[in-house]
């Protein structure tokens, strides 16, 4: 608890300097929670902060009735009406459902105090009211702020609009993560350390090539945005086999990449695939006819390499997911699927997928025997034996027809350069969400065009990436963008 509080103490003291010239609210509840508030009280009185605390509910363990008789000799009772922070320390982690009586009332108090906009709000571990492992929230409290004690929380990502910054310290606890409960969280470190530097002395086919299935008559676009966002993601060669009537119109728009037809036969694989590929994409802009079926078998039965499998490749799939899994089993495989997606492949209903978010995904890699990234808030990497890794960029620019052909072209670079799905498809999905932020940068959403995230693309790889300073162990922007 003392860590708690002086490391929360210490992250406010440094964001916030200006604000503990005014006076400061802190609301602590009655559990521990309430004593990592108290010991805040503390820390913030020493640094000489006019700190006052209201008391909601009877402290009702001895560490935090420690920490209160501590640091009741320097603060003062009741609630400031003239100070710019809140800190709201009313419950922790192991509640559940709507705050009720007194600790509603609190949290409605909090609410007023950040809507008049005279007041920024720190939460302590997670917002009162928000759901710590699913991110449901009713009537809790929006933060500016969250810090949140040795791991990241599942709902603190579920709920990032009620989370607002989000900044994890360390208490000292093992927080390796990667298990069921703590999937890790893929940042900027992660990545830079995933991806091998490209030397000096490459050429195009040391930097891997890529093959492209998808583009059907009237979805010749979508082929096209993944194959210009593998170019922006340090690929070698691309090559696009899309319906024969847009071969002219993809060799026309995207002039870089070599074009050609579907093979109508195993036999016409030979030379643009099977002898040519590093690995290869199924899907973007496929179409879900019988015909496309037959195409996606036909390839995945001749190429036995590394496979990325988006939208149609999937689709034309939906509740056959054992027959998908029978063509992936033995080689490097991603499926990329938004929750839609993911339901009609694996028979589920979409609140089921959402619910699960987290655990769902290890379910269906088994199954199809490739690792799974479910697209959305936030992007969940799982793998076929077990291993979980969440990604937390991006903004609702992503939000767009288009968006999953650009993440398609990432995620087969990378496992053509790395052989490695569930590697690949988080560096994919930070890439692809740190786009997003660096279009979305002093804009709104509706000035942010896929073209935007693409170009922001060339510059999302992390180079040199800042270690945050002790005691943080992450730090995660607020999730609001703008309208």
């Amino acid at each position: 608890m003392q860590r708690a509080g002086a490391a929360a103490a210490s992250v406010i003291a440094s964001l916030y300097p200006e604000l503990l010239e005014y006076p400061v609210a802190i609301y602590a509840g009655p559990g521990n929670n309430g004593g990592d508030a108290w010991v805040v009280a503390r820390a913030l009185a020493t640094l000489g902060a006019h700190v006052c605390v209201e008391v909601v509910g009877d402290t009702r363990t001895d560490d935090a009735r420690a920490e209160r008789s501590l640091a009741e000799p320097m603060v003062r009772h009741g609630c400031a009406a003239d100070a710019r922070l809140v800190i709201d320390g009313l419950l922790g982690t192991g509640t559940r459902g709507a705050p009720r009586g007194s600790i509603s009332e609190a949290v409605g108090h909090i609410i007023a105090a950040r809507e008049r906009g005279r007041a920024a709000v720190v939460s302590l571990d997670v917002p009162t009211g928000l759901d710590a492992d699913s991110g449901a929230a009713d009537h809790a409290v929006r933060a500016d702020l969250t810090i949140t004690f040795g791991t990241l929380k599942r709902g603190l990502l579920a709920g990032r609009a009620h989370a607002g910054r989000i900044v994890v310290v360390d208490i000292g606890l093992d927080a390796s993560g990667g298990t069921e409960a703590t999937p890790v969280l893929v940042d900027a470190r992660w990545v830079e350390r995933t991806l091998s530097c490209i030397p000096v002395t490459a050429h195009k086919g040391t930097r891997r090539r890529l093959v492209i299935v998808g583009g059907a008559v009237g979805m010749a676009g979508a082929p096209m945005l993944a194959a210009r966002a593998a170019m922006r993601s340090g690929i070698g060669m691309v090559r696009l086999l899309v319906a024969p009537d847009n071969v002219p119109l993809v060799q026309q728009r995207v002039p870089a990449a070599l074009a050609g037809a579907w093979p109508a036969h195993e036999d016409e694989l030979r030379a643009p695939v099977l002898d040519w590929a590093h690995a290869v994409v199924l899907g973007p802009g496929l179409g879900r006819s019988a015909a496309s079926r037959a195409l996606v078998e036909r390839v995945l039965r001749a190429w036995r390499g590394p496979v990325v499998l988006d939208a149609d490749a999937l689709n034309v799939f939906e509740g056959e997911s054992a027959a998908l899994g029978a063509l992936l089993d033995g080689r490097p495989a991603l499926i990329t699927p938004h929750a839609v997606e993911f339901g009609r492949l694996a028979g589920a209903a979409l609140d089921q997928v959402e619910a699960r978010r987290f655990d769902i995904g290890r379910d269906l890699a088994r199954r199809v025997h490739a690792a799974v990234l479910l697209k959305g808030v936030p992007t969940v990497v799982s793998g076929v034996d077990g291993e979980c890794m969440v990604s937390a960029t991006g903004t609702p620019a992503l939000a767009a027809a288009g968006s999953g052909d650009l993440l398609s072209g990432i995620a087969g670079t990378l496992l053509a350069q790395l052989d490695d799905p569930v590697a690949a498809g988080a560096c994919a999905a930070w890439a692809h969400g740190r786009a997003a932020e660096l279009a979305n940068d002093s804009r709104t959403i509706r000035g942010v065009t896929l073209r935007d995230i693409e170009r922001s693309l060339s510059i999302a790889w992390p180079s040199g990436a800042r270690v945050p300073r002790y005691p943080v162990l992450a730090d995660l922007p607020a999730a609001r963008w703008g309208a």
